[in-house]
This record gives C-alpha cells, sequence and structure tokens, in this order.
C-alpha cells in the first residue's frame, strides 16, 4: 500500500510517499480502506520536533492520526458486522496510508449520506470544539471571544456557541477569514492583523468582557486576549500554532477569579471521544454543524497540504484523500 512518512524532523520536504506492506487487524481491531485523513496544525509542529514532552515521536513514522473509509477486515473477537460499513476513527498514527488499523471501540458510524470528507473533518476539530462547549459551558446571554475563528476548529466554535445562544465575538486575519467567520453567525468579527484587534474586542465584548475566551492560536495573541475575560469567567488555552501555549498568570487569574483550562483538559478519554464524535457527525447530518473545507489533497501531496497549513493559506481545513 502507499503511505506518507516522516523521513526526518523537519520542514514539508521530510514528507515522501513510500510503499509499505498492507497492515492486518490484530484482536480487537479492524482494517480500514482509507478514503480521507484529516490533518491538524499540530502535525505539522510534531514533524518538525516541536512538542516532545506532549507528542513523543521520532522519524521514521506514518503521520495522520483521525481517518475515515471503510472497514475492509476485522480481526479475532470482532463482530463481522462491521465489514463495509463507512466509519471514522481517531488511531494514534499510521492513518496517512490507504489502509490503517484502529482498534474497534474508536469506530464511528458515519451516517447515510454524509460525505467522507464532512465526516473527517469532524474527527478531531469537532470532538474537541464539543468538548470545549462542555467545559466552559457558555451559556445563553453570555460573551465568547474565539481567537483563529477562521481555523478549522474555530469555525466550529463560533457554530456551537451561536447555537448555545451566547453572543460570540470572532477574531480572523484579513478580508477573507473575517468574512467566513461572519457569514457562520458571529455577532461581531475583528480583524487580528490590526494591531489594535484587543480594543476593537473589547468594544464588541462591551465593558465587562468574555464570559469565555477560547484561545485556540496561544503566544502574544493569547496574551493580548486574556485580559478581555471577565472576572469570574472562563479561558481556555487549548491551541498553539503560534509556538507556546498562552503562559496566563495563574496568580491573576486566580485573582480575577478566572478558570484557566490548557491542552490537559481536552485530552479527552476514548469513551467520550466516540461520543463527540457521534455527536458531531449527527450534527453534520442534519445541517446544524457545517465544517469548513478549504481544500483536499492526494496522498502524494502530503508535503504540499502541511505546506499550505503552515502558510495559513487556507479557510478551515485541509484534508488529504486516498
Amino acid at each position: 500500500m502507499r503511505v506518507a512518512r516522516v523521513t526526518a524532523f523537519g520542514g514539508p520536504e521530510v514528507l515522501v510517499t513510500a510503499e509499505a506492506p498492507d497492515p492486518v487487524a490484530g484482536p480487537g481491531e479492524v482494517v480500514v480502506a482509507v478514503a480521507v485523513v484529516d490533518t491538524l496544525f499540530v502535525e505539522t509542529q510534531i514533524r518538525t520536533g516541536w512538542g516532545q514532552e506532549y507528542f513523543p515521536v521520532r522519524p521514521p513514522y506514518i503521520p495522520g492520526s483521525g481517518i475515515a473509509g471503510t472497514v475492509r477486515a476485522v480481526g479475532e473477537g470482532v463482530d463481522g458486522d462491521w465489514t463495509g460499513r463507512r466509519v471514522v476513527a481517531s488511531i494514534e498514527s499510521g492513518g496517512a496510508a490507504e489502509l490503517a488499523v484502529a482498534p474497534v471501540e474508536s469506530l464511528v458510524p458515519v451516517p447515510d449520506g454524509l460525505p467522507l470528507t464532512t465526516a473527517a473533518a469532524l474527527i478531531h476539530d469537532g470532538v474537541t470544539a464539543a468538548a470545549l462547549m462542555e467545559i466552559t459551558k457558555p451559556a445563553a446571554g453570555q460573551r465568547v471571544l474565539v481567537l483563529g475563528a477562521s481555523g478549522g476548529m474555530g469555525t466550529l466554535l463560533v457554530q456551537l456557541a451561536k447555537a448555545r445562544g451566547a453572543y460570540v465575538v470572532g477574531v480572523a486575519r484579513g478580508e477573507r477569514k473575517t468574512a467566513l467567520v461572519r457569514e457562520l453567525g458571529a455577532d461581531a468579527v475583528v480583524d487580528g492583523a490590526d494591531l489594535d484587534w484587543p480594543a476593537r474586542a473589547r468594544e464588541a465584548l462591551g465593558a465587562a468582557g468574555a464570559d469565555v475566551v477560547l484561545d485556540g492560536v496561544g503566544g502574544e495573541v493569547g496574551l493580548s486576549a486574556f485580559p478581555l475575560t471577565a472576572t469570574g469567567g472562563r479561558f481556555s488555552a487549548h491551541g498553539a500554532p503560534t509556538g507556546g501555549f498562552t503562559p496566563a498568570d495563574p496568580r491573576e487569574a486566580a485573582a480575577r477569579r478566572i478558570t484557566l483550562l490548557g491542552i490537559k483538559d481536552v485530552q479527552i478519554p476514548e469513551k467520550d471521544r466516540v461520543r463527540l464524535a457521534a455527536q458531531s457527525l449527527e450534527a453534520a447530518a442534519t445541517g446544524h454543524l457545517r465544517p469548513v473545507i478549504g481544500a483536499t489533497f492526494p496522498l502524494e501531496q502530503t508535503a504540499q497540504a502541511h505546506r499550505a497549513i503552515e502558510e495559513r493559506a487556507l479557510l478551515g481545513k485541509a484534508l488529504l484523500t486516498c
């Protein structure tokens, strides 16, 4: 089978297409004929060697931890009825391949009529976004600030917060991205390319600030957003595409009764991951949630997909197709 392989830590050029033996399902596992592979910004960071304390992977390896496809074979102890079913699955790695092995307990059936591209776009970001809604609990009438609102997960957070009745302010960079966030239902949109964007966000939020800040950006952007959190609010620093998670001051947070949340709070147990994935797929199938897919790339162009993600050239997500 064909795979995309990271041959060494480095730039996108270290990703090559190669041949590998077809996998075999072990006990409790299935083999999935992969149709679509999710890609995440953090995977481009892992490829460079970043985040070894969180993601201790070493080259050579096959990236891709979110797949959508059809079950081709089942291992010992797995119900044969899974064979032929369209599924998504979250796996540790190895998804960027024509065939991938997944534990049966990680499988989530894809609703009839829902394209596998849509399903793949939700296997990571849909789960995390739904988990963030449960953790931060934005309520009707509360004010929510979404950083990185035009990204794969940011676009979902805007929609989910609006569905809960919140007043949503999105931050994105540039005319194309701010227009998308506005189209998705944000009540106000701030262009993060403007140096005074925190002041513009404060105007949109009101004097009290945001009851919930959803920080999928990190770094200096997150630090600039932290003072916009209302007293008694919630600040989730779950993203680091700038190179680091927001180092919010826990003493200041305690003084203002702000609940600080981080990447560890969205390390979701398998049972909850399957539940939230099924919830996200159903919401998409019924038209209540729309993932934004900026581009799809064939498996042979995995390096180009990583480059497009790193250059922040896309609206929404990039996916690989097999």
